[in-house]
């Protein structure tokens, strides 16, 4: 059974930097993207980056200049480089794997991010 392994959050002062990862565990084949979703206490879950597997990424315009999202695909592995971090990034972190073949999502546990201001 493959699981979804984040790792990476934790707490820090507004302006400081954090660098989540998120890991396949087993294997997964034809995975066209990967993501990182976030939800905040008392909001929905919203789309944070996206980058295919070509490399192109998108992001929210939230984080467009502060966040960058990078994977490793002989790795599975997907990244989340947070700089410039605002009290407002505060959140559980989730990745998502989407597969193009099986058309199966695959999701994380999540890792929370606090960011004092």
């Amino acid at each position: 059974q493959v699981q979804l392994v984040e790792s990476g959050g934790g707490l820090v002062q507004a302006g400081g930097s954090l660098r989540l990862s998120c890991a396949a565990s087993g294997s997964i084949f034809g995975i066209n993207s990967m993501d990182w979703y976030r939800q905040a206490p008392g909001k929905q879950r919203e789309l944070v980056a996206t980058v295919f597997r070509t490399g192109t990424a998108n992001y929210a315009d939230s984080v467009k200049g502060r966040f960058t999202i990078s994977r490793d695909n002989a790795k599975n592995t997907v990244y989340l480089q947070m700089n410039s971090l605002k009290p407002e990034d505060t959140a559980i972190y989730y990745c998502h794997y989407f597969t193009s073949g099986a058309s199966r999502h695959y999701w994380g546990q999540g890792t929370q991010v606090t960011i004092s201001s």
